[in-house]
């Protein structure tokens, strides 16, 4: 229980923020709403962050929900930092929303965001070390697991919870999860852009 219970938060969390985020843009588009957004005088990196926001609370709130259970129900212990444990989860949430809003600058419609959400939700289980340990698989997909935001999550979340480590040693984890974020919103801030061009 100790092990899986700090994984199954970042399954949580994965699975809801992306999916929920996958769906923000295209939800606009089909709804013709996008139309008015693209009028006003919003920066695309501004339409970004305001359909991040609210769902970056929404994610902490689950967090909190998943730890207190964690803590009530399994006796989970909490051997590190509870204020960086939420900092971290904050630059997860933010680096899965960010996957979500990619996810749906490249969809047309919701069910393609839904099925292109779950193309990236399998991989995150089976290749994160959530289920099965990333020392003992093949090499190639060891380095596909690299690309993932859970599996940095989940190094960090185990390492909080059960070792009580801080950031000396979680740094590479915790710069990959920045890096992640930075090259995604990227992409997607100009992938919108060339849409609405």
């Amino acid at each position: 229980a100790f092990y899986m219970v700090p994984g199954i938060m970042g399954m949580i969390l994965t699975m809801t923020m992306v999916m929920i985020t996958s769906m923000a843009i295209v939800r606009e588009r089909e709804h013709g709403t996008l139309e008015q957004l693209i009028v006003t005088p919003m920066k695309s990196w501004e339409l970004m962050l305001g359909k991040i926001i609210p769902y970056v609370f929404v994610g902490l709130v689950q967090a909190g929900v998943a730890l207190m259970v964690g803590i009530l129900v399994f006796d989970l212990p909490i051997r590190g930092n509870l204020i960086e444990l939420f900092l971290y989860t904050l630059l997860f949430i933010v680096a899965s929303l960010s996957l979500g809003i990619l996810i749906s600058n490249f969809s047309q419609t919701q069910m393609q965001a839904m099925q292109l959400s779950f193309f990236v939700f399998m991989p995150s289980v089976l290749l994160s070390g959530f289920m099965f340990p990333r020392e003992a698989m093949p090499e190639f997909f060891f380095q596909i697991g690299k690309v993932l935001p859970l599996t940095f999550y989940l190094q960090i979340m185990r390492s909080i919870v059960l070792k009580g480590v801080g950031i000396k040693a979680l740094w590479p984890q915790v710069g990959a999860l920045l890096l992640f974020i930075s090259i995604v919103l990227t992409i997607s801030v100009a992938k919108f852009k060339k849409k609405l061009a």
